[in-house]
């Protein structure tokens, strides 16, 4: 193939966006660890920060704390996701009205995995939201916030089809959702397959695709797993014999994951949602191979 100079990811493309995910601290160590890494890209300044959410008072507390803090310490929009497993309608709508309080107007509304773990049968709250639609309603109804919903490029593990995915993002959107970010993904093929299903069904709001940089192979591979994501053999093949060797580890998950974001790119995206893992690096590296930079520091004044 010839070379091609007009390539969006060879110019560094300026209209590229970027958002990024990051996970509650359970420990002193970890909140260390994840605002060293807010601080690290922040500078890139990305449309939005989500930081995840799981069922259980303390991990819920951790979420709240976590974007009240980005509220307060930094220039960057926050997303909090919310889900509704394992809450009544009251419980929810509190923690709607808690951060609208703390000032957050993003929310990312997911259903959430069964209380049993994945794999096993979801069944709502008695007293709770039915499922992602049913919450999304309930947002809109709290407060007017921005809402951002799943996408399941592969299919999610409960759907039958694709088709079906599809119509599960339609119903969100009719609810009051104004975007979706993707279960991440390794073929891009998967991605373009499921956004043509979705315009076709009448989906225009963005989809974004989201990217993991592969910080543990066996790991994210389990975690593929249970979300039905694919790992192609190629990319298993990349990782082989590594397993005692991290510092060639990373190299190769940059070089896959800016690969991945580079051919993205050069198919016409202009938005990348990158599930951070809580680690800067491989991410910072990815978006400066983009093209996005931190601004200058501000010019000191002149001596006397």
């Amino acid at each position: 193939m010839a070379y091609d100079p007009t390539r969006a990811s060879r110019s560094g493309a300026s209209d590229i966006k970027v958002s990024f995910e990051f996970f509650p601290p359970r420990t002193t160590e970890m909140e260390t660890q994840l605002w060293e890494a807010i601080t690290r890209l922040a500078p890139l300044r990305p449309k939005f920060m989500s930081i995840t959410y799981g069922a259980g008072g303390s991990t819920r507390e951790r979420t709240h704390a976590t974007v009240a803090r980005i509220v307060k310490e930094t220039l960057i929009r926050p997303a909090a996701h919310l889900t509704c497993v394992a809450a009544s309608r009251a419980e929810i709508d509190a923690v709607i009205r808690g951060y609208w309080n703390a000032g957050v107007r993003h929310i990312v509304a997911l259903r959430g995995d069964p209380v049993g773990g994945p794999g096993a049968r979801y069944e709502a709250h008695p007293e709770g939201y039915a499922g992602s639609t049913d919450l999304i309603a309930g947002i809109r109804r709290v407060a007017d916030f921005d809402i951002t919903v799943s996408a399941y490029p592969e299919r999610h593990p409960e759907s039958a089809t694709l088709d079906q995915d599809v119509d599960a993002l339609k119903a969100k959107i009719d609810a009051g959702a104004s975007r979706a970010v993707t279960q991440f993904f390794f073929d891009n093929a998967h991605y373009f397959r499921f956004v043509e299903k979705a315009r076709a069904r009448g989906v225009a709001i963005p989809i974004i695709p989201g990217i993991v940089p592969v910080q543990n192979f066996k790991q994210t591979a389990s975690f593929a797993q249970r979300a039905g994501a694919t790992i192609p053999a190629w990319l298993a093949r990349r990782f082989e014999g590594l397993d005692d060797d991290p510092a060639t580890r990373r190299l190769i998950a940059a070089s896959v994951a800016a690969e991945q974001a580079l051919d993205l790119v050069d198919n016409g995206v202009s938005d990348l949602h990158f599930y951070t893992m809580n680690k800067a690096d491989l991410v910072f590296a990815i978006c400066h191979m983009l093209g996005l930079r931190a601004p200058a520091p501000a010019t000191m004044g002149a001596a006397a």
